[in-house]
Parts: C-alpha cells; structure tokens; sequence
C-alpha cells in the first residue's frame, strides 16, 4: 500500500468517525426516549436512501476523465477541508463552543420528551428525526468515500475504511450504552480538516496539470505545512481571547521613600 492510499485510508476513517458519532448520538436520543424500533427504521430508510444516492453518482464521477476528475475532487475537497479547519481553528482558539455530544444528546432528548406523548405503535417523530439525522451525515460519508476513492480508483479502500470507522462507532456506542463522549471529536476534526485540505489542493493542482516534485511523497510536505499554518493560526487567535494581563509594576523602595516624603 502506497503512502497516498495510506493517508487515503486514514482521512476517510477519521471523517467517517466523526460522522458516525454525531449520528449515533440523534439515534440513542430517540431511540432511549422515544422508540427504538421507529429509530431504528429511521436508521434502515436512511441508509437505503444513501445506497441508491451512491449507486447512482458513484459510476458518473468514476467515468469522468482522470484530469477533470482531480481538478473537481481537488476543489470540492479544498471547500470541504477548508470549511472543516475553520471551524475547528476557532473552536480550538476558543472563539466558538466546543462540539460535546452530551450536551446535544440531551438537548435531543429534551426536544423528543417535548414532542408529545410516545404512540403505542409506529413513533413518527423518532422515525424522522434519525432517518434525517443519518441521512444527513451520510451524505457527508457518501461524498468524503466517492471524492477520495474514486481520484485514486480506490473506492473499494475508500469504503472500507468508512465501513471499519461506522463499525467501530456502532460497537462502542452499544458497549456504552451512551453518547461517546470520551472520543476527541474536536482534535479528529482538525485532524480530518488538515487531511482534506492537502489533498484537496494535491489533486487539484494535479488536474490543473502542476507536477509535484516527488509525487505523492509532496503529501509528507504539504499535510505539515498545512498543519503549522492552522496552529499558527489558533495561537493568533488565542491571543485575542485571552490576551496576556499586563504587567503589575512594582515599587521601588526608592519610589516608597519619595512617596512618603510627598505626603510628609
């Protein structure tokens, strides 16, 4: 396994982790306060939903030719990566709330409580709210699976890697029972953005018809280089936060003598 099909591998299990775990925690809101078997239909429809989605695009982009493939994925994943980093720059910096999984588990809960009382039989409002909710960071898997696998005519790799990241996710969230609130989903976003905006920009200019010296080995520059620009950035920011309290001056014991002369 080449290192671009290495860093492939790993940004699609990053993002697809982040992804699956924000599902996760709408589906156990509904589902511990509402119906699990409604939620859990939500989970099945939605998931349909995206096969077909995928069924459907997933040939037209692979089809596209090898130039224009990179200069489109490079550019939708340079808009993606880059959207992805903002928000975790300023979460980082402290300039937006941090995204907790509690928090939104039970501010779910509380608008599933406040819905209405719970049918006998089929919850349409559980069966809503996660069909929406997965289909939703679905789509977002979807694109991050198709853009990644089929620039490099991995989408097999692609979708093995999103498939090993949903598994472990759904795994631990049975094992606990809860939120997983424990997963550093602030760090692997600014993880996944840095990721996706080095290849975004890789490819990209690789489809512009720019050859990097090295080839896939101007990955090891690019994705440091990004990564010290964007903590460049938050330590900036941080700064403006939490600016340094200025220096309490203190008196000399010459200046308390002349200050005491003063005032006799």
């Amino acid at each position: 396994m080449s290192g671009a099909e290495i860093g492939l591998a790993l940004s699609v299990f990053l993002a697809c982790t982040v992804e699956a775990v924000e599902a996760l925690t709408i589906v156990l809101a509904v589902g511990t306060t509402r119906s699990w078997s409604s939620a859990i239909g939500g989970v099945g429809a939605a998931t349909l939903a995206l096969a077909v989605i995928v069924a459907a695009l997933g040939p037209a982009i692979t089809s596209l030719p090898i130039d224009v493939l990179r200069v489109l994925i490079g550019g939708l994943l340079l808009i993606f990566g880059l959207q992805w980093l903002r928000k975790a720059i300023l979460r980082a910096s402290g300039l937006k709330a941090k995204h907790d999984e509690s928090q939104i588990y039970e501010e779910e809960a509380a608008a599933a409580r406040a819905a209405g009382a719970k049918p006998t039989g089929f919850d349409g409002y559980a069966f809503t709210i996660s069909f929406k909710g997965v289909l939703l960071e679905g789509l977002e898997v979807a694109f991050i699976v198709l853009t990644f696998g089929a620039n490099q005519h991995r989408v097999g790799l692609a979708a093995a890697a999103a498939g090993l990241a949903i598994l472990v996710v759904v795994l631990g969230g049975v094992a606990a029972r809860a939120p997983l609130a424990r997963v550093p989903e602030n760090t692997m976003k600014f993880a996944v953005g840095v990721m996706l905006s080095s290849f975004g920009m890789f490819w990209g200019a690789e489809g512009a018809g720019a050859n990097w010296p090295g080839g896939d080995a101007a990955l090891l520059a690019i994705i440091p280089g990004v990564l010290i620009v964007a903590v460049a950035i938050v330590r900036t920011l941080s700064r403006t936060v939490h600016p340094t309290p200025p220096k309490k001056h203190q008196t000399t014991p010459t200046e308390t003598t002349d200050q005491a002369t003063v005032s006799a």
